[in-house]
């Protein structure tokens, strides 16, 4: 290892000639208390930053062994001190002067999710701490500037690292309040099984969000407040008492008018499979972390899933066994997308009426009189939703604003009232009884119905030889990999940009390494899921350095992101291949 001394040096020597004389400070650097690594050198001023990392030695960074023994404190503290070091080179980025991105200096910006990410790593045991950034390395047109490359080196970056990564420089007590929120809303994650419940809110809590471009707390917002027959008190490591909303396994109905609270409290309960920051206002609304929000999503692709539990004799004699399209429509899409997420292991669907297709979850009397069921091959998910949790396990809290049927299937209803929840299961369940029930006759599920998961897929040869795989993302609404584009804005539950990348080196590895025509898509997913939590994100990234802009997303995402991968071989010319065998 090269001293910091020796890239004084090369910076003097270089100074003034092309850009490309850059690539001579690659390497690693000693530095008082910490590692300079220059990863990456970016080939122009005007192309991506130069990749470039600090590792500061656990001993050195004292950060207390309570916080980064268990893995779920060391997530807390590596976003609080990556929040740290960033708002600490706010004051520095692009001081240093020149052209295209010179000067730029930027680390990854969580937002109000707490997410495992590549930008910083806590190794458990030595508490050693490794951070990753960008920096543009400093031209006049495309003549090096050295000397602003060496304020940024030498005067910018340790001083934002002494501040941020050194736990005798930190505020001692945020990061012990950050580890007892942790603590608190793990145990409130095991409190959910132990007490059979499928989520929680918790009384105070802050819903609403500042506007639809902030996912940040309204200010002067209502907070919530459970209704008594729903309350759960829960006994804290260290908040102490805490009183919420209790959400019972089995199907919850959530009701009211318009603007008053539903899709409110459904979105928090997506994001609940998350923890959050202190001041989000979510901080103890806490969802069973496999859930899944279920829509429906005209014009996705959809490979050999089997939807015949809720489509069946389809007109054209289409196989619903085994389903293929690259154009579904509503129904198809939100059959597919739950067969796909029991698949994918859940145990909570989460549905909003509002963006799902009417014809899968509900068929009026009056409709089934005028056209024969006979003639009709949609089986709505109302017929479904009870032996979802009586067979399969799988509960679901359903959002509605006008379909009253549902009535009749709810264990629990849940009327929002000016952001207020209010039980009213007794009362619905009275006004349904006067009412006749069209969804009693139903029949039972049979077991041709029940769906197959064993779907096993072959990548072309060429895939798995190609180590050229461009991934590029596209905020949170798609990821390319190799210009074969992958759609996820409808995953609704991929909060950040940098999951999105992250899924679409996970794509790129099993291309490469795991589709290999034996293996089901689940066993993918799951080596996928192993792979990231035992080697970390960097596991799955075989390039040269990894990238500081991933983070790590659920195995429902994973799967998610496969399911709509339209091809599987190197060009994204020829479909996906694959076959059904029993299990």
């Amino acid at each position: 290892m090269k001293q910091s001394e020796e890239l004084q040096e090369i910076l003097r020597r270089i100074d003034h000639r092309g850009y490309p004389a850059y690539k001579d400070t690659a390497g690693a650097y000693q530095f008082a208390n910490y590692v300079l690594s220059i990863d990456h050198v970016q080939g122009d001023p005007f192309a991506s930053p130069s990749k470039v990392s600090v590792r500061v030695d656990g001993k050195k960074a004292g950060f207390p062994a309570e916080m980064t023994d268990q893995k779920h404190t060391r997530i807390a503290l590596a976003d609080a001190l990556v929040r740290r070091f960033g708002r600490q080179i706010e004051q520095y980025s692009h001081k240093a002067k020149g052209s295209g991105k010179s000067g730029l200096i930027s680390v990854s910006r969580p937002g109000q999710e707490v997410l495992e990410r590549s930008a910083i790593e806590i190794t458990p045991g030595s508490g050693d701490v490794l951070l990753r950034l960008e920096i543009g390395f400093p031209a006049n047109g495309r003549t090096i500037n050295a000397g602003e490359l060496g304020k940024i080196l030498f005067r910018f970056l340790p001083e934002c690292v002494q501040q941020s990564l050194f736990y005798k420089n930190t505020d001692k007590q945020h990061l012990q309040a950050v580890y007892e929120l942790a603590q608190d809303q793990q145990f409130i994650r095991e409190q959910l099984a132990e007490k059979q419940l499928a989520a929680f809110v918790a009384d105070g809590a802050v819903l609403p969000r500042e506007s639809g471009v902030s996912d940040r707390p309204m200010k002067h917002a209502v907070v919530f407040s459970s209704p008594q027959s729903l309350a759960v008190e829960l006994e804290l490591p260290y908040a102490g008492r805490l009183r919420g909303m209790g959400i019972q396994r089995g199907v919850t109905l959530i009701v009211g008018g318009g603007y008053h609270g539903k899709s409110t409290l459904l979105k928090a309960l997506e994001r609940g499979v998350y923890n959050h920051i202190a001041g989000d206002g979510r901080e103890y609304v806490i969802t069973d972390d496999t859930a899944v929000k279920i829509r429906a999503e005209d014009g996705r692709s959809i490979q050999k899933t089997d939807i015949s539990m809720f489509i069946n004799g389809l007109p054209n004699g289409k196989d619903t066994k085994s389903f293929v399209t690259e154009d579904a429509s509503g129904s198809t899409s939100q059959a597919a997308n739950v067969i796909e997420a029991m698949e994918a292991g859940t145990r909570l669907f989460l549905i909003d009426e509002d963006t799902s297709a009417t014809n899968f979850m509900i068929r009026d009397e009056l409709m089934a009189r005028v056209v024969h069921p006979k003639m009709e091959p949609i089986t709505p998910f109302i017929d479904r939703v009870e032996e979802l949790f009586s067979e399969y396990g799988i509960s679901t809290i359903l959002v509605a604003g006008s379909c009253g049927s549902y009535f009749y299937k709810a264990s629990h209803v849940i009327q929002m009232m000016q952001y207020q929840p209010q039980e009213i299961t007794e009362t619905a369940k009275q006004e349904a009884a006067r009412f006749a029930d069209i969804t009693r006759d139903k029949p039972a599920l049979k077991a041709a119905d029940r769906p197959e998961f064993h779907r096993v897929f072959a990548a072309a040869k060429q895939a798995a030889q190609n180590d050229r795989m461009k991934i590029k993302g596209m905020g949170k609404d798609a990821v390319s990999i190799d210009r074969d584009t992958v759609e996820l804005r409808y995953v609704e539950q991929l909060v950040d940009s940098e999951q999105t990348m992250a899924l679409g080196y996970m794509v790129k590895y099993a291309k490469q390494h795991l589709f290999d025509g034996k293996r089901d898509l689940r066993e993918i997913a799951r080596l996928l899921e192993e792979l990231v939590q035992k080697k970390g994100i960097g596991a799955v990234c075989e390039g040269r350095y990894l990238p500081c802009n991933l983070a790590v997303p659920r195995v429902q995402e994973i799967f998610a992101c496969l399911n709509r991968c339209r091809t599987l071989d190197e060009t994204g010319r020829g479909a996906l291949h694959g076959r059904y065998s029993g299990k």
